[in-house]
């Protein structure tokens, strides 16, 4: 653990371009990501990509576009997209959302992967380049995740990336009309030197097969370095 002595917290949090080897991260800019982020999670398909989301339903791009855009802004979201590598499609997104700069913290939230990126080395070097980010570029101390208690693939999802999860908040919030109990997740700044190694060690061209397929498991490679 850091020393605190002298924290005076951390920067205000911002957004990254970065190219990876799979997947590319830009900022979302609405004439630019809007409509194919739109095609991307399906259309008035992502209903259902997206339903334990805290939002109604999108019955067109505009109405997407006006949740997407209105969440932006300082103390808000900032929205990450994902590009692919290989095709140039924009593939997915993810944003950076309830910053506490004075603590540094920061939370990953409002993901989603298009049937592109899903169970893809995209999805995995994304995330590492997020969290890259968050403890290299901004420094902050505390990286979240947060889901709905009852969306399991995000929870292995979490798990999988290296995120702790630490309890079920019962009762947490409203979402569509019901109770939404809420799984937290966290990855902290001590641990990150070995999940950035992991990381860093499962996306090596060597960990590959020639067909794509991988040689170690993320988790397999972390258990083994422990």
């Amino acid at each position: 653990m850091r020393d605190l002595s002298t924290w005076t917290g951390a920067p205000a949090p911002t957004g990254l371009e970065a190219e990876g080897r799979f997947v590319s991260l830009e900022i979302y800019d609405h004439d630019r990501h809007l409509e194919a982020l739109w095609t991307a999670l399906g259309g008035p398909a992502l209903n259902q990509l997206i339903r334990f989301f805290p939002v109604s339903d999108f019955e067109t791009s505009a109405d997407f576009g006006r949740w997407l855009d209105g969440a932006q802004g300082p103390g808000g979201y900032i929205t990450q997209v994902f590009r692919s590598r290989e095709t140039g499609e924009v593939v997915g997104m993810g944003s950076f959302m309830r910053p506490d700069p004075k603590n540094g913290v920061i939370e990953i939230g409002s993901i989603a992967h298009g049937p592109a990126m899903a169970r893809s080395a995209m999805a995995t070097e994304a995330h590492y380049l997020l969290a890259r980010h968050v403890f290299e570029a901004m420094g902050y101390r505390r990286y979240e995740w947060k889901c709905h208690n009852d969306n399991g693939p995000s929870k292995v999802a979490a798990e999988r990336y290296g995120f702790t999860f630490e309890g079920v908040f019962r009762q947490h919030m409203i979402s569509r009309g019901a109770n939404r109990d809420t799984a937290w997740f966290s990855m902290i700044d001590s641990e990150w030197p070995a999940l950035k190694a992991a990381f860093e060690a499962w996306l090596d061209p060597a960990n590959f097969e020639a067909d794509g397929r991988q040689r170690r498991r993320l988790e397999e490679i972390r258990a083994m370095a422990a």
